[in-house]
């Protein structure tokens, strides 16, 4: 059966563990034959927006300018796994609302547990003033309302929180049919998140 693109969008705070989920997902399947790409927040920020700060205004063109590639690559039979904060409701419904096939992800974790994960020192960058409009610190995070899914990384492994996403593209038909929802019941062990997005 022809493989359809959809988007598989991880929002929450830095550290909640939004890559870290994406490259679990995105390893199984690759594994089912399936084309699969991850978009990085960050890493898609030092390339395709440079010039633009974190005022909320460049923010909103930031994940507008992530959701086009994304749309792009789904549209030609890719599932795509963006890993980004996009801290705004409107515009992650915005997002939802020009895309066929879209799965909302809230990565669910606390600000302390966020901020004891952060290795690179973000969130301490941003108490101390360093970093200014920081997520979760000096600017709000917009919890979705009604995500499609929700994995709470502060109480599930990472084993446990791909499950539930693979599964859930099952029960929406964003998988082939003949990738089995048995496939996903993934054995990782029982890893937790420690350095994540």
């Amino acid at each position: 059966m022809l493989q359809q693109g959809s988007i598989v969008w991880f929002t929450g705070l830095s550290g909640a563990g939004k890559t870290t989920i994406a490259r679990a997902v995105a390893t199984e399947l690759q594994q089912a034959n399936l084309k699969v790409e991850i978009l990085d927040g960050d890493v898609v920020r030092q390339h395709l927006a440079k010039e633009l700060g974190f005022s909320h205004a460049d923010r909103i063109e930031n994940v507008r300018r992530i959701g086009f590639v994304a749309n792009l690559l789904s549209r030609n039979g890719v599932i795509v796994l963006v890993a980004a904060i996009a801290p705004h409701r409107s515009i992650r419904e915005e997002l939802k609302q020009n895309s066929d096939k879209f799965l909302e992800v809230y990565v669910n974790s606390p600000l302390e547990v966020c901020e004891r994960r952060d290795v690179k020192g973000l969130y301490a960058k941003a108490r101390c003033g360093l970093i200014p409009n920081f997520t979760g610190i000096d600017m709000a995070y917009e919890v979705p309302l009604a995500p499609d899914l929700e994995c709470q990384t502060d109480r599930e492994t990472i084993a446990q929180s791909a499950t539930k996403v693979l599964q859930k593209l099952v029960a929406l038909e964003y998988i082939p049919v003949d990738c089995h929802p048995n496939r996903f019941q993934i054995e990782f062990g029982v890893a937790s998140i420690t350095a994540s997005k």
